[in-house]
C-alpha cells in the first residue's frame, strides 16, 4: 500500500463493486443496520460508547473525548489498531467508516497512520451511504417495471424465479420463505439491512441495463421484513404469471424444501442430534402459529400426524410418508382455499399461466418479460 488513496464519497462505486468496508461504530449500531460488504471492528464497544455518551450529555464534548482516550488506550488501543491493520492489509482497496464520517473514523485513520499505514475513509460515513441507498431504492422502484410470479403454495415459485435472468429474490434477501413455515436457518436481517441489500441488488441489475423484473408474489411482510410501500403498490398493479402444478407435485416440492432442506440446514449448523431437535421444535411451532385459523380439532389432528412423522423420521431418516400426509392436508384444506380467494381479486392481471417448463419456454428469454402488460 505505497500509494496513498484519497477519502471517497463515490457511494455508487462502493456498492457496485462490493468494496470492503471497515465499520468502526459500536456493535449495537452495526446490528441495527450496516452494509453487505462491511466488517465491524469498533473503536469502542457498547459499554465504552455508553459511558462516553453519558459523559458528553453531562460534561460536554471535550470531557467525552478525554474519557474515550482513557477507556481506549494502551494495550487495548494497540490490539484494536492491529485488527484494523490486519483488515487493511487483507483489503487494500477498502475504506473506513463511522456514523457520520467524523471523529471515530478520523481517529482510527490517525491511529493507523501513526502505525505507518495510510487508509482512507468514506466521507459522510454510514449516514450518508444509508441516505444514498434509500434514494437509489426509491428511484429504482419508480423507474422499473415488474411482473409478478404467483401460484399456490408448493408450486416451486422460487425455483422458477431463479430460471429468469431478470429476477429479484425478495425472500432470499429477507431469508424467509414468506409463510408461517417460512423461517430459515440464520434468522432474518434487520429491516435496514433488508432495505440496503434490496437497493444494492436493484443497483447491480440496472447497471446491466435491466429495468423489468420478475418478483415473487408477496404480502407486505416477508417474515418480519416490510416491503417498501412504493414497491408493494407497484407489485399490486403488475401483470401476473400464474404457476400451476398438480397437488402431488406441490406436496413433493413442499417436502423437499420445508422438511429435507430445513433439516439439512439445521444439522449442518448444530450437528445431527441437536439439529434435528431444533428442526422438530420449529416445525411444531410453525403449525402452532396458524392453530387458531385451522380450528382446534383440525389443528390437533394435524399436530398428531406431524409429531408421528417426526418420531418416525428420527428413527428412519428416509421415512417421509407421515410428513406427506399433513402437508397434503394443509395444502388442500388450508392454503389452497385461502389462495383461491386471493386470486379472485387478481384475476384480471393474469397474463399467462402454466407449469414451470411452459413459463420458462415462453417468457425466460431476455426481453420477453418487458412485453407483458395487463390487457
Amino acid at each position: 500500500m505505497s500509494d496513498v488513496r484519497p477519502n471517497t464519497k463515490d457511494y455508487r462505486r462502493l456498492f457496485l463493486e462490493d468494496t470492503p468496508l471497515l465499520d468502526v461504530r459500536a456493535p449495537v449500531e452495526f446490528t441495527k443496520g450496516a452494509f453487505p460488504s462491511s466488517t465491524n471492528v469498533p473503536i469502542m464497544d457498547d459499554s465504552e460508547r455508553a459511558k462516553v455518551g453519558t459523559c458528553y450529555k453531562q460534561k460536554g464534548h471535550d470531557a467525552a473525548v478525554a474519557l474515550g482516550h482513557q477507556l481506549v488506550g494502551g494495550e487495548l488501543l494497540q490490539e484494536r489498531t492491529q485488527t484494523w491493520i490486519n483488515f487493511a492489509q487483507q483489503n487494500p482497496q477498502g475504506y473506513f467508516y463511522c456514523f457520520r464520517g467524523g471523529e471515530r473514523s478520523h481517529l482510527a485513520q490517525r491511529f493507523l497512520k501513526e502505525a505507518g499505514l495510510d487508509y482512507p475513509l468514506v466521507t459522510g460515513g454510514y449516514k450518508a451511504m444509508r441516505h444514498w441507498l434509500l434514494d437509489s431504492l426509491e428511484e429504482s422502484i419508480n423507474a422499473c417495471q415488474f411482473v409478478i410470479l404467483s401460484g399456490k403454495t408448493g408450486t416451486g415459485k422460487t425455483r422458477l424465479l431463479h430460471r429468469f435472468p431478470e429476477h429479484i429474490d425478495l425472500e432470499g434477501i429477507a431469508n424467509h420463505r414468506g409463510s408461517s413455515f417460512g423461517r430459515r436457518v440464520g434468522g432474518q436481517p434487520s429491516q435496514i439491512d433488508f432495505e440496503n441489500q434490496l437497493a444494492i441488488t436493484f443497483l447491480k441489475h440496472r447497471e446491466q441495463g435491466i429495468n423489468t423484473f420478475l418478483l415473487e408474489d408477496e404480502s407486505k411482510l416477508i417474515g418480519r421484513c416490510f416491503l417498501p410501500p412504493g414497491l408493494k403498490e407497484k407489485m399490486e398493479q403488475a401483470p401476473i404469471l400464474l404457476l400451476e402444478e398438480d397437488l402431488e407435485t406441490r406436496v413433493q416440492i413442499t417436502y423437499e424444501e420445508y422438511i429435507e432442506q430445513n433439516l439439512q440446514d439445521h444439522q449442518a449448523l448444530h450437528g445431527e442430534e441437536a439439529g434435528f431437535t431444533i428442526f422438530a421444535e420449529e416445525l411444531v411451532a410453525s403449525l402452532g402459529r396458524i392453530s387458531k385459523r385451522l380450528g382446534g380439532a383440525r389443528y390437533q389432528q394435524l399436530l398428531g400426524i406431524m409429531e408421528q412423522a417426526l418420531k418416525a423420521q428420527q428413527h428412519n431418516r428416509n421415512d417421509s410418508s407421515d410428513h406427506r400426509l399433513w402437508i397434503h392436508a394443509l395444502l388442500a384444506d388450508y392454503y389452497d382455499p385461502m389462495y383461491e380467494y386471493q386470486l379472485d381479486n387478481k384475476h384480471g392481471r393474469v397474463v399467462a399461466q402454466g407449469n414451470q417448463q411452459q413459463l420458462v419456454e415462453r417468457y425466460a428469454t431476455s426481453g420477453e418479460l418487458a412485453k407483458l402488460t395487463i390487457p
